[in-house]
């Protein structure tokens, strides 16, 4: 089983908001295991932009923290899975908890628009 699994970052951890991260990480997964780690910064972000650059860099699956349902909803039509609602950990050990179905998420939608309040957003 090959994956290239895409998570937002802020430093060296899970971005809280998917929308505002400073870079990604693509995690190559074959096997069950971690076969590298590309950091890279995306381009300015506009609506629908992430989704579709995450697409175009080969990406099956993403694990956010915080994501609008727009954005799940481009992802799905790109045919990447969308996993919402993550802890604050490293690429590396969310891809390991998500390879051995250890991974927690609680769904954290984010439905606000561009410079409203982050209300319910948690973040």
């Amino acid at each position: 089983m090959k994956k290239r699994i895409a998570i937002p970052v802020e430093g060296d951890t899970l971005s809280a908001h998917f929308g505002h991260c400073q870079a990604f990480a693509f995690v190559d997964v074959e096997n069950n295991s971690v076969t590298n780690i590309t950091m890279m910064d995306p381009p300015e972000h506009q609506p629908g932009t992430f989704p579709r650059w995450v697409a175009a860099n080969g990406a099956t699956d993403v694990i956010a923290g915080g994501m609008g349902a727009h954005a799940i909803e481009l992802f799905n039509q790109n045919g990447i899975n969308a996993f919402v609602g993550a802890p604050i950990k490293t690429p590396k050990e969310l891809v390991e908890d998500f390879l051995a179905n250890k991974l927690s998420l609680n769904a954290n939608y984010c439905d606000h628009k561009e410079g409203e309040e982050h209300h319910g957003c948690n973040h």
